[in-house]
């Protein structure tokens, strides 16, 4: 277990801040090499002129002038970051000290979304952020649940050396519109496998064989699983308030992985089947956040239900694959 709080405290000045903070005017610049982001993303804000984006790796130093850094690069899914482990690990670590080192330069203050996969497979149910995980250090997920765990103490190092400002979140199952349709994570899974084994291909037409929902075996592990619009406003929120964290930020609804793809089957296509498939290593049996530091010190807490934002997803999912809804 953590000590107490007064063991992050930093016993330097913070360097002093970029005037862009004391300015009426705002700009938001993103940077991104696009590995697993796209264009299309952003293409709602190109050309707008308080908007800004460039194409640029974290692995690379960033010279800019800003006064908050949202420090959110690095591959989520696990297809992504077991396809090219060691990027994975350089953008925690070296991506980090750089946007650290900008954080220092400028005066900035710079928010570090860590994750929920630094607790590993967890002894401690729920997971408190007093709770120093149980992490296989040689594992398959070890370049991200690692790599977030040396981000977290770069972070506080250099708060304590340097004085700089820092925000912690860590992150827990987030879904919504726009994610990856084939990036291996359990919602998005569903979902796109649900609108490809639609019931009907038209009126004359009977359901045929497509995807099912695969869910990893045994299927009693469980996640919560936190709105995209929730997760925002309390990075938001974090950034805006004056405590450092690391603070959790997630849905505290808990369901196992056989109750989300009935959900979804529910919701989204009721003819799907469900089929059990192999687990992949050092998955992790159960994930739930105790939020009560957020709840007390950034007055948050997720408003959307698991219900309600599926649908949401669904709705982008199937602009994007193709399928129009079934009447």
């Amino acid at each position: 277990m953590a000590g107490n709080s007064s063991d992050v405290l930093s016993p330097k000045q913070p360097p002093l801040p970029s005037p862009l903070r004391f300015s009426k005017f705002f700009q938001v610049i993103v940077a991104d090499n696009y590995f697993t982001g796209s264009k299309d993303n952003l293409k709602k804000w190109i050309g707008h002129p308080r908007f800004e984006l460039i194409r640029h790796d974290v692995t690379e130093p960033l010279t800019i002038e800003v006064d908050q850094i949202y420090h959110l690069a690095c591959p989520a899914s696990p297809i992504f970051y077991k396809y090219n482990p060691v990027k994975t690990i350089k953008t925690n670590v070296i991506g980090t000290l750089n946007m650290l080192g900008l954080a220092k330069r400028v005066g900035a203050r710079i928010l570090l979304t860590s994750t929920s996969e630094l607790y590993g497979d967890p002894l401690v149910h729920p997971q408190p952020e007093s709770y120093w995980g149980n992490v296989n250090p040689i594992g398959v997920r070890s370049c991200y649940d690692e790599g977030k765990r040396v981000a977290e103490t770069l972070m506080f190092d250099y708060h304590r050396q340097h004085g700089i400002e820092i925000r912690v979140a860590r992150i827990f199952n987030t879904y919504g519109p726009r994610m990856n349709i084939d990036d291996g994570r359990v919602v998005s899974n569903f979902i796109a496998q649900a609108i490809r084994c639609p019931s009907f291909l038209s009126q004359s037409l009977v359901c045929f064989s497509g995807e099912p929902l695969t869910v990893q075996s045994p299927g009693t592990q469980t996640r919560s699983f936190c709105y995209v619009s929730d997760l925002v406003d309390g990075l938001i929120r974090l950034m805006e308030g004056s405590d450092t964290g690391p603070i959790n930020l997630g849905n505290p609804g808990e369901f196992t992985m056989l109750e989300l793809a009935e959900t979804v089957k529910e919701l989204i296509n009721p003819d799907v089947e469900i089929k059990v498939v192999e687990n992949t290593p050092d998955d992790p049996r159960q994930r739930k956040p105790i939020i009560t530091k957020a709840m007390e010190l950034l007055g948050w807490e997720p408003k959307v239900k698991l219900r309600d934002g599926l649908p949401l997803m669904e709705e982008d999912f199937r602009l994007r694959l193709g399928f129009d809804k079934k009447n």
